[in-house]
């Protein structure tokens, strides 16, 4: 398993992490590996547009864009 060395990580920093994974009753290892594995999950907003902007254009009726504003709604 790969592993990953910080360096020059601010004391203030460590200090909060550390405290972080204590209060969840982790080490730091394990505390730092489930943040960053949730961070790795979550797609960044290059990666959305780019995933957008590869979806089909979606057709919503004019009828149903001017009845949806006549009614002061949102189209969903």
């Amino acid at each position: 398993m790969p592993n990953v060395l910080i360096r020059d990580l601010d004391p203030a920093v460590h200090s909060v992490l550390s405290a972080r994974a204590e209060a969840r009753g982790q080490s730091l290892q394990q505390y730092l590996t489930a943040e960053l594995t949730q961070l790795a999950g979550r797609p960044t907003l290059a990666e959305m547009l780019t995933e957008l902007e590869q979806r089909p254009p979606r057709h919503i009726p004019r009828d149903a864009i001017l009845k949806a504003i006549r009614d002061g709604r949102r189209i969903r």
